[in-house]
């Protein structure tokens, strides 16, 4: 007969317990799911008493992980997003304009005056009063040019400069393009997963799909139309100055401008530069907060570049006023009273305490950078769901009856000692799941059958 030291078989019998302990809350699945939920409600916003009531539905001091149903198990919404990564390239061509503008005022004496141009997006075009000067603006703007931040892009330059006449026309290199497309779509996952991750489902998943698609599964929703409503909030902020306002819906802007309606003043509508001072991508931190008066509003603090640029705006157009562009609509337009250097200020709006919070947390969240066309949307009914558990349950019932049947009949005790193992082997299997957070789908539930068939 084997003989174990004592040790080994405290540890054995410890290992059961605690994989046994860890499946236990699996057998209440409603119950400790409504005191998970609970206590992270209370942790984020506060206790009330239906809250207070979930949380004491299981005790707080056994284990409370559970087993995570993926979309097959639970329902849920698919989605199927494709990214329009265009308009990053037009984007980065707004942003670069001021420097090259700069760059080529430096050169006036040799090139002139100099305009840009209406272009396809992507393209940045400036014409120049003195063509002879051409190679002296081309100069100028090579040297705005960087190093593209990639592996496959490792000496090149990240963008194309090209003279014809008194035209220069700037685009991204290939290499950038590329290396763009890449940044733009892991900037696209993360945002969206910190987004779905504010509604609390558990274990979405968010995944790349081909160059330019991204699959999104969120289990527990009711409907995809949800997750298209929290995804296509894209909370995109801008700061731009201010060149008119006006009441006229139907004026029409200057080149290189354009015309906003104001979101709180019907029939007012602004005339801003269409390239903006700063954007939202520049904020490291946006929070809930109120005004001077007491209503809420959204604090913001921007960082170094932003920080820097925000200063030297406000120092160089004290007194003129300066419009605060959230999606698309002016939510405030201050006048610029005295130099802001620090990079943080306060957007106030007739917001209510809630809008204030969810606000704070788009900004946070980050700005999608580029536009997304849903391709494909599907809803997993819950009943659907709960069949395939059934299913599942009654072929693993099923499995485990035969199995340990065959093992009592061919083997007598041994058999039965088998059949125990056999049980404490799938407990600890759940136990496993629960602990690491894995997510259960219906291939996973025929795994487990098939490790009970294995028994055999």
């Amino acid at each position: 007969m084997l003989h174990y030291p004592l040790w080994r078989r405290i540890v054995v019998i410890g290992l059961v317990v605690l994989g046994l302990a860890y499946a236990a809350p699996n057998l209440l699945y409603p119950r400790v799911e409504a005191h998970n939920d609970a206590a992270a409600m209370i942790e984020k916003s506060g206790s009330t008493p239906e809250r207070e009531a979930d949380l004491a539905g299981w005790p707080g001091w056994l284990p409370s992980s559970l087993v995570n149903l993926g979309l097959d198990l639970r329902g849920g919404a698919q989605l199927l997003a494709e990214v329009h990564v265009e308009d990053v390239y037009k984007a980065r061509m707004d942003a670069l304009w001021p420097e090259v503008r700069d760059a080529l005022r430096d050169k006036r004496d040799e090139v002139g005056a100099i305009r840009r141009i209406d272009a396809p997006d992507g393209l940045l075009e400036v014409r120049i009063e003195n063509p002879a000067g051409m190679d002296a603006a081309l100069a100028s703007v090579n040297a705005l040019a960087s190093n593209v931040v990639s592996l496959t892009g490792i000496g090149s330059k990240d963008i194309d400069v090209a003279g014809n006449g008194d035209l220069i026309t700037v685009q991204l290199s290939e290499a950038e393009k590329l290396a763009t497309d890449d940044r733009t779509i892991q900037q696209s996952l993360e945002i969206i997963r910190r987004r779905v991750d504010e509604v609390g489902t558990r274990e979405p998943s968010i995944t790349r799909q081909g160059e330019r698609r991204i699959l999104i599964q969120v289990p527990g929703v009711g409907s995809a139309e949800e997750i298209k409503r929290l995804i296509g909030t894209t909370a995109q902020l801008t700061f731009q100055p201010v060149v008119n306002r006006t009441t006229d819906a139907n004026v029409q802007p200057g080149a290189r401008e354009e015309v906003l309606p104001a979101q709180d003043e019907e029939g007012v509508y602004y005339i801003l530069d269409e390239s903006p001072v700063v954007t939202g991508e520049e904020l490291t931190n946006a929070q809930p907060s109120f005004d001077q008066n007491g209503q809420p509003a959204v604090s913001f603090k921007f960082n170094v570049g932003g920080a820097r640029k925000f200063g030297e705006y406000t120092a160089a157009n004290v007194g003129k006023p300066f419009a605060i562009v959230l999606d698309g609509k002016v939510i405030s337009a201050p006048r610029i009273n005295e130099a802001i250097p620090g990079g943080s200020g306060i957007i106030t709006g007739n917001f209510t305490v809630e809008e204030s919070t969810n606000l704070a947390v788009l900004l946070r969240a980050g700005a999608l950078p580029a536009k997304m066309d849903f391709l494909e949307e599907r809803t997993i009914g819950p009943e659907l769901g709960a069949d395939s558990i059934q299913a599942g349950k009654v072929a693993s019932i099923v499995g485990f009856v035969a199995v340990m049947a065959f093992m009592a009949l061919s083997y007598g005790w041994f058999g039965w000692i088998a059949n125990l193992a056999l049980i404490l082997n799938v407990a600890m299997l759940i136990g496993l799941l629960s602990a690491i957070g894995a997510t259960l789908t219906l291939p996973g539930i025929a795994g487990i059958v098939l490790t009970i068939g294995m028994a055999c």
